[in-house]
């Protein structure tokens, strides 16, 4: 996929699509980009705010449109819906938002049969299943933003703790992206050390009880925005950035974005946030990556969650 003549769309231009817009604007990584929203004059007003900083990035056409104007996009990031209220978790919003897609997914696939489906509402790992049963698109090319962001919170909140650039820590949340994710810390590297061995050998030891907290700060890190501010928008945009530029540069980059699973991990039929492949084409392979065996088993309980609610939504 060449960055000259990709056309993204991002269906809704709440905080989250409109600053998706801006940061994949600031990274070059289209040359069109197609806001939609039911709210017609919010999607102009953002096109129209976005355009006017033209002579400050690389060329890219910015438009608000119809479902028509999205017509042969490369990319669609689905961003609309409802969003959680304080004291609500993200699986409150399944059938709020399932509403939402019904109406949404069709009219995307008619205009771009072609295009990689990339799902952030949430909750994003039903979400992105729903979009790949109402798609009918093959599982590579409907993708869900799935633990990417949480992965990066787990990162920086490491980094504090280290006191080390988050780009050298490398570790993984994993699973639901919500309430039921995973920190996992068997896999967590610093300079090839472990998060244990980091302690003792380079800041005399740590409290014990660390990973438990810096695994609850990032589990309730939005809920915590959320409370604060009323929404997120900066760090999720920042990571669908990261993805999209993961396709359209083809760097088959490791990302935990929500993808289809088929018998990996003992697990069927179900999107999950898990270490994938990510490519041209989307998804290109899931890694089976050496968990304990806590974490297998606390990913398989995070899995029977989703299905549970899953099964009990209007799908």
């Amino acid at each position: 996929m060449n960055i000259k003549g990709t056309k993204i769309s991002i269906i809704g231009a709440g905080f989250v699509g409109s600053t998706t817009a801006y940061a994949l604007m600031l990274g070059g990584l289209a040359s069109e980009i197609v806001i939609v929203d039911i709210n017609k004059d919010k999607a102009i007003a953002e096109a129209m705010d976005l355009s006017h900083g033209a002579s400050f990035v690389k060329p890219v056409d910015i438009k608000a449109g119809d479902y028509e104007d999205t017509r042969d996009s490369d990319i669609v990031i689905i961003t609309a819906g409802v969003g959680p209220k304080p004291g609500e978790t993200r699986l409150d919003l399944i059938n709020k938002n399932l509403r939402v897609f019904k109406s949404i997914i069709p009219e995307v696939v008619k205009y771009s049969p072609n295009s990689i489906l990339l799902v952030v509402s949430n909750p994003v790992d039903v979400l992105t299943y729903i979009t790949y049963k109402l798609s009918g698109f093959p599982k590579e090319r409907v993708i869900g933003s799935g633990t990417v962001l949480d992965t990066s919170r787990f990162r920086y909140m490491l980094s504090e703790h280290f006191k080390v650039d988050a780009r050298n820590i490398h570790t993984y949340i994993i699973g639901e992206h919500g309430d039921s994710e995973i920190a996992a810390w068997s896999l967590t590297s610093i300079a090839g050390m472990n998060a244990d061995e980091y302690c003792d050998d380079l800041i005399e030891g740590c409290n014990t009880n660390f990973k438990n907290k810096i695994s609850e700060d990032v589990k309730n890190a939005a809920y915590e925005i959320l409370n604060r501010k009323g929404y997120t928008n900066y760090g999720v945009a920042v990571a669908i950035r990261r993805i999209v530029e993961a396709i359209v540069r083809d760097e088959r980059a490791i990302l935990t974005v929500s993808s289809l699973f088929t018998g990996e991990y003992g697990i069927e039929d179900l999107y999950l946030g898990i270490p994938t492949v990510i490519g041209k084409g989307g998804t290109e392979k899931i890694l089976q990556v050496p968990l304990s065996e806590e974490e297998l088993k606390s990913l398989k309980e995070s899995s029977n969650i989703l299905k549970g609610h899953i099964l009990k939504s209007d799908i």
